[in-house]
């Protein structure tokens, strides 16, 4: 490719159709016509020399020369940006749109907040969530698949911390609260004490982002020698209370969601038989982006969100009983 004839606006179509995996919405979000992008694409595979993209049944896909190319060009394009673009951000007047991954427990106390801030200020603002799969978001982040990934990342955050100033990825605690046991109201253990044996001879449901049947209880649980069956796993934290409310399956669920699975009248909540330590849900987006007023402007929105739903920051304690 040679650099010194390259129409740079190419780079901001390849950006976009990337992006939004559509030429369709592609152009509605560069202001150009469906064919003009197919143009530009066209353009940029002969200066390319490779195919970059190509369609398929499900959207536009790169190849893997795109794939390679894409944080390169989204990280040039960002610093760009960050020279160029003036010092403030006009939400009223200056469209963005941000792609937030979270999973749905998280989404669900924080994005209708959010979309409520988002309304008031009249702002033409667009965010698109991504599932979580992963307790480690660096890659969904530094690849631009996302700008913000929120959750619970103790090994991600330990290693950025760590890291210290040189780190690619920034990060800022939230709220925090603390994983429950959960179960319906008629449970056999829902009237008697839960004790360590009682929790590890109950049947399970895990939520797992990756399907795989481990997580942070059963670390927990290896740590005392002990070990419990897991006869489900699901991927989302909606599903886990749906199905419990219609089984005998124990799960563990942050505490801060009981509330918003809408069946907390027919759940039972107690405190775990092992210590698991607090929750502590963390906002990470890149270094990139850290002096970009409109993703100031979202974390901004973020914290207000989130100050809505906890006051200070904190999420409630759990009940030690039903109730």
């Amino acid at each position: 490719m040679n650099f010194r004839t390259l129409d740079l606006n190419l780079l901001r179509v390849f950006d976009a159709v990337m992006t939004e995996g559509s030429l369709t919405r592609a152009a509605q979000t560069l202001a150009l016509t469906q064919p003009a992008v197919s143009h530009a694409l066209r353009r940029l595979r002969a200066a390319a020399g490779a195919e970059l993209l190509v369609r398929t049944a499900h959207g536009m896909r790169p190849t893997a020369e795109g794939e390679a190319l894409w944080p390169r060009v989204r990280e040039a394009l960002g610093l760009l940006e960050q020279a160029l673009a003036p010092g403030e951000f006009l939400p009223r007047e200056q469209a963005a749109t941000f792609r937030l991954a979270m999973a749905d427990a998280t989404a669900a106390i924080i994005v209708p907040a959010l979309v409520a801030a988002i309304e008031q200020a009249r702002a033409l603002a667009n965010l698109r969530l991504l599932p979580l799969t992963t307790r480690d978001p660096h890659r969904l982040i530094e690849q631009g698949e996302a700008d913000v990934a929120i959750g619970y990342f103790p090994a991600a955050v330990t290693a950025l911390v760590a890291e210290g100033s040189q780190a690619l990825l920034r990060h800022q605690l939230l709220y925090d609260t603390e994983y429950v046991c959960v179960m319906r109201r008629g449970h056999p253990l829902a009237k008697v004490p839960l004790t360590l044996d009682t929790f590890c001879d109950a049947h399970h449901l895990l939520v797992s982002f990756s399907g795989r049947a481990h997580g942070f209880v059963d670390e927990a649980l290896n740590a005392l020698g002990r070990q419990r069956r897991i006869v489900l796993t699901v991927n989302q934290f909606f599903t886990a209370g749906r199905v419990v409310t219609r089984s005998d399956l124990l799960t563990v669920l942050p505490a801060s969601f009981i509330e918003s699975t809408g069946y907390r009248r027919e759940l039972v909540t107690r405190r775990l038989p092992m210590d698991m330590g607090r929750v502590q849900v963390e906002m990470l987006w890149h270094r990139r982006r850290e002096r970009e007023p409109s993703h100031r402007w979202l974390h901004a929105l973020i914290d207000q969100a989130v100050s809505q739903e906890f006051g200070a920051g904190t999420a409630p304690e759990a009940a030690a009983t039903d109730t």
